[in-house]
């Protein structure tokens, strides 16, 4: 598909997916098909605690902006502390990983350009029930992610 008219997601719109952790879901706003491949975004909602894998992706860079809460972003060797209005951007095959440090839920704006890592969650919203480590595995180099060890945050 080719994008050639813009559109509007309204509040509340987008594709809701639980992410099988209680009170961590993500609204996908924008899916790679729908923005012919450029980008993809999603809102997530991550409980105190909430944390990311260790990880790169081979294909496309990564944004994440802070809406609400206290978010800790370790990318390659540097290590921030954000609260809302702040912006983080993951440069494609460079190690990342976030956590939310703080003492409420937090709700995290993450974008995806070119949309291909993005995939990955697309995916998971269209997987009936839960995955094995194998399935997850298989999931994530499909979508060029890497995981280079545990989350060190």
């Amino acid at each position: 598909m080719t994008a050639t008219k813009g559109f509007v997601v309204p509040a509340g719109g987008g594709k809701h997916l639980d992410m099988t952790a209680p009170g961590r879901f993500a609204a996908l706003k924008l899916v790679g098909h729908e923005t012919n491949e450029s980008i993809m975004l999603f809102e997530e909602t991550v409980p105190v605690g909430t944390k990311s894998l260790f990880h790169l992706h081979r294909d496309s860079d990564e944004v994440a902006w802070v809406l609400a809460g206290e978010i800790t972003f370790k990318i390659g060797e540097d290590v921030t502390v954000g609260g809302p209005g702040t912006c983080a951007f993951f440069p494609r095959n460079v190690p990342h990983a976030w956590k939310n440090t703080g003492s409420e839920t937090g709700r995290v704006l993450f974008l995806y350009t070119p949309a291909s890592a993005g995939g990955y969650v697309e995916e998971l919203l269209e997987r009936p029930g839960p995955m094995n480590d194998d399935e997850r595995n298989k999931l994530r180099e499909r979508y060029r992610w890497e995981v280079v060890g545990p989350n060190p945050l």
